[in-house]
């Protein structure tokens, strides 16, 4: 508790000076809860109930178990921001550090939408350290605007040393700016979008000599049989913030109803990474998908989720990046769905996954 007590402790308490139920010992229980399956502030509440005697262990809940009206009006009142914030500077001291490649991508929250509304639910942005396998950031898209919303997590964190990639829609110069003063590199891929910037990349990489880069595999999974090549060339004439050098990588399919065109994607890069490297970066990028995003929907439930009032959608879905961060560095084996499991039905466990945060 002192560990989680001294990242979170700046975070303003929203409710008024008379609120009964301390402010810290409210988050430590609603992510308890939450590592242990909760989906809504009555799951908390269910949860503060039955689990109140083991609470008591580490925490002093001098009036009880909260009840779901006291979860609910504090997720709802409090300012994502700073919760926010302290959430990165969490991650990032959870981590031990971070190096290598970090993600970004949006995701919407699909039950997080009003009454009409099932077409435009909230959108979220959230950095994905691949290495590190924890989500170290999240901000709300403003206006569904995801370039921004990226922006805005960037200027949360330090990410000295490591690469940052992003799709298409990121290819922008202030992000590129925004990248570089964390201290990082970017790999932004460029498309159609940028058509001046995809025109020079496409020129650059098409004068060099065939056969030079690299290539990767071919690699088979998923009933399909993939081999990847890349190429690094200097960014000569490009103008844009830091940019070192342009790479094209070119993937090659094939499936059990034969070979697929080839898919070509180029990258502004703002460090002349190897070919080979290249082809690591572009890969691991992907897993913000698979290894963050696909398990929060089906292991925590979260498109389901129709937390939607105030601030309360974002502010539940940052404590549960905050569970899978634990569940995920928990040295025992097993799936995340199997330890949402145990934590649930042995007290123990629980206490090992809450542990790590000291």
């Amino acid at each position: 508790m002192d560990w989680f007590s001294d990242h979170f402790l700046g975070v303003e308490d929203p409710r008024a000076q008379n609120a009964r139920h301390d402010f810290l010992e409210l988050l430590f229980v609603a992510l308890a809860a939450v590592l242990c399956g909760a989906e809504d502030c009555t799951d908390m509440a269910m949860f503060g109930r039955a689990k109140l005697d083991l609470l008591r262990q580490v925490l002093k809940l001098e009036h009880g178990a909260p009840s779901h009206d006291t979860f609910s009006r504090l997720f709802r009142l409090l300012a994502p921001e700073p919760f926010e914030a302290a959430f990165s500077r969490f991650a990032t001291a959870f981590a031990g550090g971070l190096k290598g490649v970090v993600a970004i991508d949006g995701k919407a929250l699909r039950g997080a939408y009003t009454r009409g509304r099932k077409a435009v639910p909230l959108h979220l942005v959230n950095l994905w350290a691949v290495e590190a396998r924890l989500a170290i950031g999240q901000r709300l898209a403003p206006g569904r605007n995801e370039v921004l919303g990226a922006q805005q997590a960037l200027a949360l964190l330090r990410l000295d040393g490591c690469i940052v990639t992003a799709d298409a829609l990121h290819c922008h110069a202030a992000t590129a700016q925004a990248i570089l003063d964390t201290g990082a590199d970017y790999a932004l891929a460029v498309k159609a979008n940028q058509p001046r910037l995809l025109a020079k990349a496409q020129a650059l990489t098409d004068s060099t000599a065939a056969g030079a880069g690299a290539s990767d595999g071919p690699r088979r999974a998923h009933d399909r049989t993939e081999r990847r090549t890349a190429l690094v060339v200097p960014a000569s004439g490009i103008d844009f913030p830091g940019i070192a050098a342009v790479a094209k990588v070119e993937t090659h399919r094939h499936t059990t109803a034969g070979a697929e065109p080839p898919i070509v994607r180029w990258f502004l890069l703002s460090t002349h990474l190897t070919p080979e490297r290249m082809l690591d970066v572009a890969r691991s990028h992907w897993t913000i998908e698979n290894q963050l995003h696909w398990v929060l929907d089906v292991a925590l439930a979260e498109d389901a989720a129709r937390s939607r009032l105030d601030h309360a959608p974002q502010n539940i879905a940052l404590l549960r990046k905050l569970a899978l961060n634990l569940l995920r560095q928990h040295p025992d084996k097993g799936s995340i769905k199997g330890k949402i499991k145990r934590a649930a039905w042995n007290d123990p466990f629980l206490l090992s996954l809450l542990a790590q945060m000291r």
